[in-house]
């Protein structure tokens, strides 16, 4: 990694960071996207020692749309770096979640910041699939935040394909947001723990989601439908889930409950490494025995979903960035040559061709570290023709 020193005329104030920003031992400090507030912020920042890499710079190239956290939206065109807004998602909603119940319309925050992350989507749902499944969670901390954005985005996905209404998609999206809204820093500290869940941690583990629901009427959540995918997002329709073990269970919840858990599979945690998709996949589809809701997840991501790490027939390795018809032969742009070594220019194959099949998971995931989003999709990311 070549580290470039940051310029202060680089940062700007209230907008978001076009590239990661690391010290001189290449440590993170803070994510692309991030946004520096004030003045006082930048100046402890450079004191300390900033640099960014310089792949990420030029990745960035002199074209990226800044992005005001103040207006999100007046970068939604097709010039919009969609991944810089994705970014920002992460921090928006740690404040959202900092002091509900100070908050004076909570309801209304949650609803605007659940139709942003439809938006988003809508701009480029292979985009919105590749972050959910090529995660960094560098800062363990934001583990229950990203999460929850995630899940969301899953639920979006899945309520399209069954066709239910945006009243009820919204319901599902505003919950996939909330439904773990009093352990969020918990998760965090137990996605980078070395240890096994402790006895009081799963104590509230067990009892957040009833925390959740009383936490949301106390500020004003009156939806029933909202309501009730939190509070029963992990019980099971067997009697063998939590809190209340119980057995009539609504589709809502049952839906939240499996974003919940399949987003959880494939994400790593120190403890343990993330599942690949399609075992995540194999287990969906066993434990809803190919219900509606599994099929809808696997139709809408496909076997090999955007952010998949493949070797292909030729014997180059790529990420998976755009799927197709066909759920086994997405797009994928290599990033080595036949050999396996890395390649400066990122090409396109169509993996049903049989020259460029998936023939496998690439399990080399260290040529990743560095990679940055936009050089596979392009700075503007606008949805393929």
């Amino acid at each position: 990694m070549k580290l470039l020193r940051l310029p202060r005329s680089k940062v700007q104030l209230g907008i978001a960071l076009p590239w990661n920003v690391r010290d001189e031992h290449s440590l993170l400090l803070l994510s692309k996207g991030h946004i520096v507030e004030s003045e006082q912020q930048l100046e402890a920042l450079l004191e300390r020692g900033a640099f960014v890499d310089i792949e990420e710079v030029k990745a960035a190239g002199t074209k990226a749309t800044m992005v005001s956290v103040a207006d999100p939206a007046k970068t939604m065109g097709a010039a919009a770096n969609v991944f810089g807004l994705w970014d920002q998602t992460t921090d928006r909603l740690v404040k959202l979640m900092t002091h509900v119940a100070q908050q004076p319309d909570f309801p209304e925050s949650i609803d605007q910041f659940a139709l942003h992350i439809v938006e988003l989507v809508d701009l480029n749902p292979d985009i919105a699939i590749y972050r959910s499944v090529r995660q960094d969670n560098a800062k363990n901390f934001y583990y229950g935040y990203t999460h929850a954005v995630f899940t969301a985005v899953l639920c979006i996905l899945m309520s399209r394909h069954l066709k239910w209404s945006t009243v009820y998609m919204m319901s599902l999206v505003k919950a996939a947001l909330t439904m773990n809204m009093t352990i969020l820093e918990l998760q965090g500290q137990m996605a980078g723990q070395e240890d096994p869940m402790k006895e009081k941690q799963r104590a509230l583990i067990q009892q957040h989601p009833v925390s959740a629901v009383e936490l949301l009427q106390k500020v004003g959540v009156k939806d029933p439908d909202w309501l009730a995918a939190v509070a029963q997002h992990h019980e099971r329709a067997d009697g063998t889930g939590y809190p209340l073990s119980c057995k009539d269970i609504g589709e809502i919840g049952v839906a939240l409950r499996v974003a919940d858990v399949f987003m959880a599979k494939i994400s790593p945690r120190v403890l343990r490494t993330a599942l690949s998709p399609q075992e995540a996949i194999r287990q969906l589809y066993r434990e809803d025995n190919g219900g509606p809701i599994s099929t809808a997840i696997i139709k809408e991501l496909g076997i090999y979903p955007p952010g998949d790490f493949v070797k292909l027939a030729s014997g180059e390795l790529g990420l998976v960035v755009q799927r197709t018809a066909n759920a086994r032969a997405p797009i994928v742009a290599s990033i080595t040559d036949t050999d396996g070594r890395p390649v400066a220019r990122t090409l396109r194959h169509d993996t049903a061709q049989p020259g460029f099949a998936i023939v496998g998971s690439a399990t080399d995931k260290a040529m990743l570290a560095r990679l940055p989003p936009e050089r596979l999709y392009g700075y503007s990311a606008a949805p393929a023709a």
